[in-house]
């Protein structure tokens, strides 16, 4: 294997892995660096092989950007000398962190980073990760140090001190530096796939929840994003366009609509009503919390500012690259963030029926995936498998209904009525649903809130009532045992399968109901890790 002529900071975190598959993609043979034991850089691995990344040209190596050197063992030191593009993709993204918290990744891990850059014999170019109002922002003195961090909060904070810190240091010792500045990172523009759940992404959750009756800012105000492929590919551009000390990019789609107009966008994707009303920002953090719902810190970032792209423009059309259409991406990111079968739960109906929507789904995915499937959703789930072997490596189906008895009357009439769920139902629903001795928690809740929304409840018991039909079951037991593909079934100990057994390997969850998935993730999550390997 090429020693790595490319180092990745927080390679573990959501910009960072986006960033090693880009690299890694394009034949660059990339060393990460790794904080957490073995079991981080096996999870790194196992993430690029799903997304179809060989990993074969990665080192991973042990180390703690916190410490100065990075706490490297001579070894690895050794094995990096031959690194000549090093980027920082390393941060701690968090509202409601403390500084001692936020500093010593987000400044003094920068520092370490750069003055670890410097000793390269062979450097070419350092790629700092800031952010649009970080990078537009005058760099705080030590004086402002801390009303800004009682302003902003230690998150922005000290991002901003970071980056202060890494352009003094880098004219200093004469670092060939260039800073990336991206708007809000959104999910891939053809999976919608993101694994980052703040800012914009909490907007989502609220408006799908219902709790965003409100919008803060005005009907001018900007938030703008960028995919993360597009800025993978854009960061992996920069040390082979860039020259000189130093350059500074800002990356974002200028096509983004104004925050009214993209919330109005996704309400329309996800079946909802988009708020009309528009609170200052400033009116709405001066308001009590439990009353806006809203992040006090996030509401930092609501303005109407406009960032030059000029720059980023350039080097993206030399590196032939160009944003992916920005509509479209938001609402595959959208729908990936609150995914679930069409019309029920936390998605919007569909005009296509589930084979459609699921083939659909799955169309960007170029690997044979072992598809998991709960409950209802194992219907859609072995239809496609039949439908498409070739696409598939195996199925898993959790709870599927049509080897299952029949839903208790309580759990009937509690979805047919809804908004009485909680009251009339909750305890008993929770025994049938998560198992004996289960509390109506965070998951039944949030169960109850997609409920809640129009429409769901109804089209929830219609399915409800299809599944029991006995000519249905029947041929959903027919397709699991001709299934082209392997099969494992996952069921709740106290929601059994019943009739004649298949023959496919099953996994019983003691203490489980009819949501294992909820109640008992672990061991859910460790037999659909298993496949459906025999066991």
């Amino acid at each position: 294997m090429s020693p790595p002529d490319t180092l990745v900071t927080g390679a573990t975190g959501f910009m960072g892995r986006w960033l090693v598959a880009e690299l890694l993609s394009a034949g660059r043979p990339v060393a990460v660096t790794v904080r957490g034991g073995p079991a981080r850089a096996a999870d790194l691995r196992a993430w690029l092989r799903a997304h179809d990344v060989s990993d074969q040209r990665l080192t991973a190596v042990a180390a703690d950007v916190t410490r100065p050197g990075l706490a490297l063992a001579p070894e690895d030191e050794t094995r990096l000398e031959s690194v000549r593009d090093v980027f920082n993709t390393a941060g701690v993204y968090r509202f409601g962190l403390g500084r001692d918290e936020a500093r010593p990744v987000n400044v003094d891990g920068a520092v370490n980073v750069l003055r670890w850059a410097a000793a390269r014999p062979r450097l070419r170019r350092l790629v700092h990760i800031s952010g649009c109002r970080v990078g537009a922002a005058e760099p705080p003195s030590e004086h402002d140090l801390a009303g800004l961090y009682r302003r902003l909060g230690a998150y922005e904070a000290s991002k901003r001190e970071g980056d202060a810190a890494v352009r003094r240091a880098a004219a200093e010792q004469g670092i060939p530096l260039t800073v990336v500045n991206p708007a809000t990172v959104i999910g891939h523009s053809a999976t919608g796939e993101s694994g980052q759940y703040l800012g914009l992404a909490g907007l989502v959750e609220r408006l799908w929840s219902g709790r965003l009756p409100a919008l803060p800012g005005s009907r001018h105000t900007y938030v703008p994003v960028v995919t993360a492929d597009h800025l993978a590919r854009f960061l992996a551009a920069v040390p082979e366009h860039d020259r000189g000390p130093f350059r500074a990019h800002w990356v974002l789609d200028d096509a983004t609509p104004e925050l009214p107009e993209l919330v109005a966008l996704l309400a329309r994707h996800l079946g909802l009503r988009a708020p009309r009303v528009l609170l200052p920002a400033g009116l709405v953090r001066r308001l009590p919390r439990a009353l806006t719902g809203a992040e006090p810190e996030s509401l930092t970032f609501i303005s109407e500012d406009r960032y030059d792209t000029s720059s980023a423009d350039a080097l993206a059309g030399a590196a032939g690259l160009a944003h992916p259409p920005v509509r479209e991406a938001l609402r595959r990111w959208a729908g990936r963030l609150v995914a679930d079968l069409p019309g029920l739960g936390r998605s919007a109906p569909s005009a296509a029926g589930p084979a459609a929507w699921l083939a659909a789904l799955l169309a960007p995915v170029r690997t044979r995936p072992v598809l998991v499937a709960h409950s209802a959703g194992a219907a859609p789930a072995l239809r496609h498998a039949h439908a498409h072997p070739g696409r598939l490596a195996g199925l898993v189906l959790v709870s599927p209904h049509f080897l299952q008895r029949r839903p208790p009357w309580h759990l009937r009439a509690a979805v047919l009525a809804g908004p009485l769920l909680r009251t009339v139902s909750g305890p008993r629903l929770a025994r049938a649903l998560l198992g004996p001795g289960t509390t109506a928690g965070p998951a039944l809740e949030s169960a109850v809130a997609q409920l809640r929304r129009p429409g769901v409840a109804r089209r929830t018991a219609r399915r409800l009532d299809r599944a029991q039909r006995q000519a249905e079951r029947a041929e959903l037991r027919a397709l699991t045992a001709t299934c082209p593909v392997p099969v494992r079934v996952v069921a709740g100990e106290h929601d059994p399968l019943v009739g004649d057994a298949l023959d496919v390997p099953v996994t019983i969850v003691h203490g489980a109901g009819h949501h294992p998935e909820l109640s008992h993730p672990a061991q859910v999550a460790a037999a659909a890790n298993a496949g459906v390997r025999p066991g």
